[in-house]
């Protein structure tokens, strides 16, 4: 089976350099990505647009929209990527740099930082954003749920918020990354309520082959387990990593053990194609 891996990493960030080092087996580079990919029948990755600009590391509040990856000169082919935004660096100049990026065809979607940026997903600040995307036929991506960092608030990136944006902005298609985990009940009536949202599985875990083992033990998933059974929407998941924050192949084979083997094509290839629509030359 083909796979669409729909969230990725490849921006020269501090903290995902300490965690690929950490986990001493991932390689973070585009050799290290292409060499996953291959092991694991990967045939793209769609990267999340992320800049640092400050010793403070990422959330930036001084990165400048459009945000985009940055860990080496050259983009590998095998990845497209989202454009990240600063709600601090929204203003004309910025969002017509923004709306330049969004013609380049590797990319491929926006994507909004919620609970690293102190905005709600409704906030005023993002409308141009999504007027943007309903333009261009581009899906818009929101970090919800957790943050990476501890200097993030998470008030902001609990995924109820998504709910009032997606029924004003019908036209436009919305994917929740990490499934608002750990409020993932509320993230699976969000999905299972708009037609126009989705879900990546990405980042549930981080870590190790062993700690996905661990994990998967006891009761830790069984919040993630009640909701994707509450939404019976696998139709509306999209199968991702996190990497350099977990390694791909046993991600996907724990993803596998959590989705019902009759949706695993959907989860892991057809629905990206649905929710990223610029990403089918790359698939040729």
């Amino acid at each position: 089976m083909k796979i669409i891996d729909a969230h990725i990493h490849f921006s020269n960030i501090q903290s995902f350099h300490e965690t690929a080092k950490n986990l001493s087996f991932v390689y973070y580079s585009s050799e290290g990505i292409q060499k996953e990919f291959n092991e694991a029948n990967v045939v793209l990755g769609i990267a999340m647009g992320v800049t640092e600009t400050d010793k403070m590391g990422f959330p930036d509040y001084e990165a400048q929209t459009p945000m985009g990856i940055d860990l080496e000169s050259v983009i590998p082919d095998s990845i497209v990527y989202c454009a990240g935004v600063n709600p601090y660096d929204l203003d004309e100049q910025a969002l017509k740099r923004l709306e330049v990026e969004l013609q380049k065809p590797n990319v491929v979607g926006i994507k909004i930082y919620l609970g690293y940026y102190p905005f709600y997903a409704y906030d005023e600040v993002y409308e141009p954003v999504y007027k943007l995307a309903a333009a261009n036929n581009l899906p818009v991506v929101f970090h919800t749920g957790d943050t990476y960092s501890e200097r993030g608030l998470l008030k902001y990136s609990h995924p109820l918020a998504i709910d009032e944006v997606a029924v004003k902005h019908r036209n436009v298609n919305f994917m929740m990354a990490h499934f608002g985990d750990p409020w993932t009940l509320t993230g699976a009536e969000i999905i299972y309520k708009n037609p126009n949202v989705y879900a990546d599985l990405s980042g549930l875990i981080v870590g190790t082959e062993k700690d996905l083992l661990r994990r998967s033990e006891g009761r830790f998933l069984d919040h993630l387990r009640h909701a994707l059974v509450f939404a019976d929407s696998y139709d509306k998941l999209l199968f991702g990593t996190d990497w350099p924050l977990i390694p791909i192949g046993p991600y996907i084979q724990f993803i596998k053990n959590l989705i019902p083997e009759e949706f695993h094509q959907q989860v892991f290839y057809d629905t990206a194609l649905k929710v990223f629509p610029k990403i089918k030359p790359y698939l040729k």
